[in-house]
């Protein structure tokens, strides 16, 4: 079971900003051995919907209300541990951040930006494609949204 904390930037404590970005490098960095900027700028408009299992951050996602990101709710840098994927901790976690979107927000429509790979965990979720596969660094990505 995970415990989720839906926190803005500036509620975030030095340790779970240390342990995000940690997290968000070991998958996205290290294991999917992409270079690319993790650090956008975009942390400090986001919500951070961070998912922790015996006090570890084993589960991660950032929100973002219509307009900081697409025209749309949007959920980005969705990502699990690479040694608790066999939990179901990713739906745990994208539900936590639908949640938030709705709470926060008060929206029910959501894109995002998928690793194509992913397109059936997310259609799963309700998620349905829209438009064509594009390369975002280096790796197919899929345009999906959710009303």
């Amino acid at each position: 079971m995970l415990k989720i904390q839906v926190k803005t930037f500036s509620e975030l404590t030095t340790q779970n900003l240390y342990d995000l970005l940690q997290l968000r490098s070991e998958v996205f960095v290290v294991e999917q051995d992409c270079v690319y900027q993790d650090m956008d700028g975009k942390d400090e408009k986001a919500l951070h919907v961070l998912g922790y299992k015996d006090d570890k951050l084993i589960g991660y996602s950032r929100i973002f209300k219509p307009g900081d990101y697409f025209d749309e709710a949007s959920i980005g840098r969705v990502v699990v541990a690479k040694n608790q994927r066999d939990y179901n901790y990713g739906y745990a976690i994208m539900n936590a951040s639908a949640e938030a979107i709705k709470k926060h927000f008060n929206e029910t429509t959501i894109k995002i930006s998928a690793q194509k790979y992913l397109k059936k965990f997310y259609s799963n979720l309700g998620f349905i494609q829209i438009g064509e596969e594009y390369l975002e660094d280096g790796i197919p990505h899929i345009a999906m949204i959710k009303a």
